[in-house]
């Protein structure tokens, strides 16, 4: 079994290095045969590899769950894995560091094992989609080793027996989400996009790394059994110090408030990797970590309360500026803030296995609606809702997989959603009697829970009904709350649609992608999208709609009633809105909200005023001060140099008459003087 576990890590590791330096070994033609040759063996290096290590993830689980204590814990600690008391320890190698020693090695446990199969799948689904999604794109051999990289590094998060380790695949995670969001470059939008992504989760990963050292520091040691248990042993200060630390981590891993601002922006990048790193598994690495650490946050009480905060605040928000977006993959990325959110509030809530629970399901069905948001765009040829519309009888297959995600995400039953969504209102509800938060925090949470449950069916609603139903006109007609020009398309022809967008003050639709150019003259002919694309989307339809089943006979029943009333409340109003004029946005529901609600309530314009525009000045500043005043010291102090060594240069000219001319001037001046002197 610990073999098994290596090389799930190490086969999409070397896949990686195989894709970038082999696709086009030996010869390393361009040339559109020697790109499609290139793409080609691209492929199977990515797919082959990350199939073998979906195989060995899964008898991973199997042999972790087969072989745990019976009748360990409760249905949802078993589904969750957290009951499986079967371990594995790969031989690990102990690093002398001259104080905590650090181990390198992997530790697969039910949690970590269940998580493993959730992130293999979502990336083979992935990798394959994204043969017929990016078919003909030039880089495409970089882009399927990147996903590769980024399989492996979560893997190693998952799987990671040491705080160090968990922080190699942590940053590596980092490294890739900002290649594949940058994939198309060229275009200075995507480039910013995966700069910002960058910066800011980059800022949440200096508290993160600060906080494993105060882990490791105060245990005596990074690995995680180790300082699980000494903690006992740890002052209560330290225990919160780091916390904290860990969660300003999470924070930007998992686009909680207030480092959220880079998930909507990172739509720049293609689709797929929209599903794979910003929906189903890189975002839910900061969960997984809290998760992994639980202890360590029990034992720190107010990191709860500030995590709780953290949590209802972003769920809420998140859930109504999706209300108001027209790119439909925006509308998605704050579902994912919100839907994050939801996980953070169970931990919070003292519920661990509810939010694995929500994660597990949340990554099923956010998967899915991200690769058929895919297939929309790709036959439509924009990101825009307001370009769609009446595609329900040309895309059968995307329609009824997305109604599927679309009701797993309102947590409608039978799908997924609900039951996962269930145990999280029913963890936050107990919050309130249990006394694992301060009375505040946990009113703020239940109170921004139950509302976000009536948004979430709004919002889900409304891009059900403007990708579906109606007419569909490429044309559009714009309904939104600023006014502006219109966006370009994929083909350079203008989209109407919202100028300013929530985050980076423009609806950025993705590159042109083969068949599905835009024509103001003849409309594109909506298809279904080729078999390569529908197959995993017809996969991962299955568990999310299916997934939550094992909950089926330990449903709470009042908070299910109250939530699903709430949720039907929220589409309802969608639906009558929409009904009186189906031409128009159903987001004008939103009143003189909407603006604000499209704009994500301007935290982007804080930050830029607060801290960007006075980091600019600063660096003007030094630059100037550079320029002018240590630059200006070294030229000067150089002119000085280059001018007395002129003057010195004329009395060394080889000129014999000034030679005695004077010699004579001198002998004549030590005369004088003597003379004088005398």
């Amino acid at each position: 079994m610990s073999t098994a576990a290596v090389l799930a890590v190490l086969l999409p590791f070397a896949a990686s290095a195989i894709g970038l330096l082999g696709s086009r070994f030996p010869k390393g033609l361009r040339g559109a045969a020697a790109d499609t040759a290139a793409n080609r063996r691209a492929a199977w290096i990515a797919i082959v590899p990350t199939a073998v290590s979906t195989l060995l993830t899964i008898w991973l689980a199997y042999s972790i769950r087969t072989g745990r204590a019976a009748g360990g814990g409760d249905w949802l600690s078993r589904f969750t894995g957290s009951a499986d008391t079967g371990r594995v320890a790969t031989a690990s190698v102990t690093v002398d560091t001259g104080s905590a020693p650090i181990s390198v090695g992997l530790l697969v446990d039910g949690l970590a094992a269940t998580i493993a199969v959730l992130v293999t799948v979502v990336a083979l689904a992935v990798q394959v989609y994204s043969v017929g999604y990016l078919r003909g794109d030039r880089r495409y051999p970089s882009y399927s080793a990147f996903i590769s990289l980024f399989t492996s590094a979560m893997l190693l998060v998952v799987y990671a027996a040491d705080l160090l380790v968990l922080y190699v695949g942590w940053e590596v995670m980092g490294l890739c989400s900002y290649l594949l969001i940058g994939h198309w470059w060229e275009d200075r939008a995507n480039s910013r996009a995966a700069i910002k992504a960058f910066l800011v989760t980059r800022i949440g990963d200096v508290g993160f790394l600060f906080g494993v050292f105060v882990l490791g520091t105060a245990a005596g040691g990074f690995r995680i059994a180790d300082v699980l248990a000494r903690l006992p042993e740890l002052p209560p200060g330290t225990i919160l110090a780091a916390a904290l630390l860990l969660l300003a981590g999470v924070a930007g891993k998992s686009a909680q408030v207030p480092l959220h601002t880079w998930l909507p922006d990172a739509m720049a990048g293609p689709t797929p990797i929209s599903a794979l790193i910003h929906a189903a598994t890189m975002v839910a690495a900061g969960i997984f970590v809290v998760a992994r650490l639980y202890p360590v946050f029990l034992a720190a009480g107010p990191a709860l309360d500030v995590l709780a905060v953290m949590a209802a605040l972003g769920m809420l928000g998140a859930a109504l500026a999706a209300l108001a977006q027209d790119d439909l993959k925006r509308v998605l990325a704050y579902s994912t803030i919100s839907q994050l959110a939801y996980m953070a509030g169970a931990l919070a809530a003292g519920s661990r296995d509810a939010a694995i629970f929500h994660l597990i399901t949340h990554g099923a069905f956010k998967a899915l609606l991200f690769l058929c948001a895919g297939a929309v765009i790709h036959a439509v040829g924009s990101n825009l809702m307001s370009a769609m519309g009446g595609l329900r009888r040309e895309l059968p297959v995307t329609f009824t997989a997305m109604t599927i995600g679309f009701a797993a995400l309102a947590g409608l039953p039978p799908a997924s959603g609900f039951f996962s969504k269930d145990e999280v209102l029913a963890a936050v509800e107990r919050s309130l009697s249990a006394g694992t938060l301060a009375t505040p925090a946990a009113l703020l949470l239940y109170g921004c829970a139950l509302a976000t449950v009536a948004v979430t069916g709004a919002y889900a609603a409304r891009a059900w009904l403007r990708t579906f139903f109606g007419e569909h006109a490429p044309s559009g007609l714009p309904d939104t709350a600023v006014p502006g020009p219109a966006p370009s398309g994929p083909s350079g022809i203008a989209v109407p649609g919202p100028a300013s967008s929530a985050v980076s003050g423009s609806a950025v639709p993705e590159p042109a992608i083969p068949g599905s150019a835009v024509s103001e003259a003849a409309p594109p002919a909506v298809h279904e999208a080729p078999a390569v694309m529908r197959w995993p989307i017809i996969i991962l339809a299955v568990p999310a709609l299916l997934l939550g089943l094992p909950g089926v006979l330990h449903i709470h029943w009042g908070t299910a009633v109250l939530s699903v009333a709430l949720a039907l409340l929220g589409a309802g109003a969608v639906h009558a809105v929409w009904r009186a004029a189906p031409r128009r946005d159903p987001a004008r529901l939103l009143g003189p909200l909407r603006g604000p609600c499209e704009r994500a309530f301007s935290v982007d314009a804080l930050y830029r005023a607060v801290f960007v525009r006075p980091t600019l000045l600063l660096a003007y500043v030094v630059a100037r001060a550079d320029g002018r005043v240590v630059d200006g010291a070294v030229r000067g102090s150089g002119r000085t140099i280059t001018g007395l060594a002129g003057l010195v240069r004329r009395a060394q000219n080889g000129n014999a008459q000034l030679y005695v001319t004077g010699l004579l001037a001198g002998v004549l001046l030590l005369a004088v003087g003597a003379v004088m002197l005398r």
